[in-house]
């Protein structure tokens, strides 16, 4: 992997970055005016431009932008509308709750879809094969929300053996981090399967059996590496998009993490709290997207190379 080929993943991370700090910018402020939305109907003019000197949405957009843009690179994402509180604080406040249910989706994610779509590729045709694309094809189909939702009558109100919401304790984890996990797990089994079923048909796999090469050592040191980047590119993508799928889950099950507060904030039309969690939703993904990309030039270091010489 050359230098250039890192150097030039993280300008276009840099610059995607940017252009999304602009865009949520521009069109949170094309949506209205969220001072008419926080203060009551019957509200004196004189109130509305307090307020709107306040928050500094009295000034041209384009100076707005200019405020906005210096207030991130100094750490300032403004403040609350709603608890007259620094946005960056109270959105971190929410993260680490938002991280824990992420997190062990996640690993549901990985346990479930790898063990899942190794062992389908490995029994082709046979009642594991077929059992692993009857889940991934119910992982696909089943929306987040309405399977969070059944989890709920089944197991909080039926068989009363979870708590339905909040958080504090592993019982609280459960329902939300399954209901996070199914869907992403079945995207990830099936591509696994495919994935491995293309490389243990390819003519190196064939030479290594005749060699005598141990079974586990052909699947997890020849087929897996080389079936890797498709796998770790859909497992990159659910892991950057789990704050956003967390603004389904989360409400759902009263999880007080980013995804809820999100919610929250658009009801109330708190611009610095929306701003903050979207751009945070958008680093990660950007964040994600780089060490993906960096992970392709480790499991196969001709990408480097070749991206390198094309560029060039």
């Amino acid at each position: 992997m050359n230098l250039r080929f890192i150097l030039t993943k993280l300008f276009r991370a840099l610059l995607t970055l940017v252009l999304a700090v602009t865009f949520v910018f521009v069109v949170l402020r094309m949506s209205g005016d969220p001072v008419t939305q926080m203060l009551p109907d019957d509200a004196p003019p004189s109130v509305i431009v307090q307020y709107r000197e306040m928050w500094g949405l009295d000034r041209p957009l384009p100076e707005q932008y200019l405020r906005y843009v210096a207030g991130i690179a100094h750490g300032d994402f403004g403040y609350s509308f709603r608890d007259d509180r620094p946005a960056l604080d109270v959105v971190l406040e929410r993260v680490p709750l938002t991280l824990e249910l992420g997190l062990t989706a996640l690993a549901i994610t990985i346990l479930l879809g790898l063990a899942g779509g190794i062992l389908a590729a490995l029994n082709r045709g046979s009642s594991v094969d077929r059992a692993t694309m009857a889940f991934t094809i119910f992982g696909h189909s089943m929306p987040n929300f309405f399977l969070g939702i059944l989890l709920i009558l089944w197991l909080a109100m039926t068989w009363r053996i979870l708590p339905s919401s909040g958080a504090g304790s592993w019982r609280h984890l459960v329902m939300p981090a399954v209901t996070l996990g199914t869907g992403y797990a079945a995207t990830v089994a099936r591509f696994t399967r495919s994935s491995l079923l293309e490389v243990l048909h390819q003519p190196f796999m064939r030479t290594a059996k005749a060699k005598g090469v141990p079974f586990r050592r052909r699947i997890l040191g020849h087929a897996l590496p080389n079936a890797g980047i498709p796998i770790v590119t859909v497992i990159g993508l659910r892991l950057g998009g789990l704050i956003g799928a967390a603004v389904v889950v989360e409400p759902v099950f009263a999880w007080p993490g980013v995804g809820q507060l999100l919610v929250n904030a658009v009801a109330f039309r708190d611009l610095a709290i929306v701003q903050a969690v979207v751009l945070l939703i958008a680093f990660t993904m950007v964040v994600v997207n780089f060490l993906v990309d960096i992970t392709y030039g480790w499991l196969d270091p001709r990408i480097g190379i070749i991206r390198g010489e094309a560029s060039a």
